[in-house]
């Protein structure tokens, strides 16, 4: 491996905390269960589709489950058994007459009726599911909410109008392949949630703190709303990395080079990160094509305005090369991360 990134005992004391939500973070943790830290996976709570959402409007106050089923999956060294028990999702059934989608379990992940089943077995405490989970699928680190109290993102967009709702933010894009309003400004519904205490400490206490990869405006800034969280990365005392998108995204980063991507996290971190993790490796055509046509593109890296706002920039081949997605190769971005320590 490059630098002085080594295996071994002295991985075993190294504190590392995640902050993020979705794929980029259930690979990024994949990896980094291979060794010997002490991981902290601080997971965003703003999903409002899928399975969370059903459970969300069956069940009063109930948070979403997805993205901390994703992390604990992802740390898991409990056999494949229980991770696919945790990522089965039953098939969506629709009533043949009426053309509606029929309830039931139909459309849930199995792992969230897991997780909301344990919940309920701990008196409605959502900490103590958690850590049952990580029991049953002996898990490689722990998994926090960044937030214990229902929240909305909202966005406001250049023209004056509002989207919220995690889900509605996400996907606009797709929905409307034309011209679309710049995000303003993201927030957070209410303002002033607090922030889960055990994340709080696990920042504080944190040797190296990663934000990323995953999407900019549905991902991470969420978990930097939370201005307890914020204020614990900003006051912490750990190494902090930002991991670069590889693509932009229609409707939330469109046109953003690698700068716009850093500046937004140094805007809602209030503060700067320590070293930028960007990537320069190159794609299938069809690759390209595919994402073209979803009107994303290859972030730009624009080398010296990111050197003006991050004492050390990475770029580095990091993607999967012959993948038919662009995906981080999750065994280079480990080492990108870790290039210049020694455990």
């Amino acid at each position: 491996m490059p630098g002085n990134y080594t295996t071994g005992d002295r991985q075993a004391g190294h504190r590392i905390v995640t902050i993020g939500g979705g794929t980029g973070t259930f690979s990024l943790l994949s990896q980094l269960k291979k060794y010997q830290f002490q991981i902290s996976a601080i997971v965003t709570m703003s999903d409002s589709g899928g399975s969370s959402r059903m459970l969300m409007d069956e069940f009063q106050r109930q948070l979403p489950l997805g993205d901390l089923r994703m992390s604990l999956v992802a740390l898991a060294r409990n056999g494949a058994l229980w991770r696919e028990v945790f990522m089965h999702r039953f098939e969506q059934v629709e009533n043949d007459t009426t053309k509606q989608k029929m309830r039931g379990v139909g459309g849930h992940s199995l792992g969230n009726l897991i997780l909301k089943g344990l919940q309920d077995i701990n008196n409605g405490d959502l900490l103590l599911a958690i850590e049952d989970a990580q029991e049953l699928l002996n898990t490689a680190g722990r998994v926090l909410p960044v937030t214990l109290e229902q929240t909305m993102i909202c966005a406001d967009l250049e023209d004056g109008t509002t989207i919220c709702d995690e889900t509605e933010i996400d996907t606009r894009g797709k929905k409307n392949m034309g011209e679309l309003s710049p995000i303003e400004r993201l927030r957070l519904k209410p303002a002033n949630a607090p922030a889960c205490a055990q994340a709080v400490r696990a920042i504080r206490r944190a040797n190296t703190i990663i934000i990323g990869p995953g999407d900019l405006y549905t991902s991470l800034l969420p978990n930097l709303l939370v201005c307890d969280i914020a204020r614990a990365v900003r006051e912490s005392d750990a190494e902090k990395v930002y991991v670069c998108n590889l693509m932009t995204k229609h409707g939330e980063t469109d046109g953003y080079k690698a700068s716009d991507f850093v500046n937004a996290i140094h805007q809602y971190l209030g503060g700067r990160v320590d070293r930028v993790i960007v990537n320069d490796g190159p794609y299938l055509p069809e690759v390209l094509e595919m994402y073209a046509e979803e009107k994303s593109e290859p972030v730009i890296v624009d080398r010296a305005q990111l050197s003006r706002l991050v004492p050390h920039v990475l770029i580095e081949h990091l993607n999967l090369e012959n993948d038919k997605l662009a995906r981080h190769d999750p065994e280079r971005l480990v080492r990108a991360i870790f290039t210049d320590y020694e455990f």
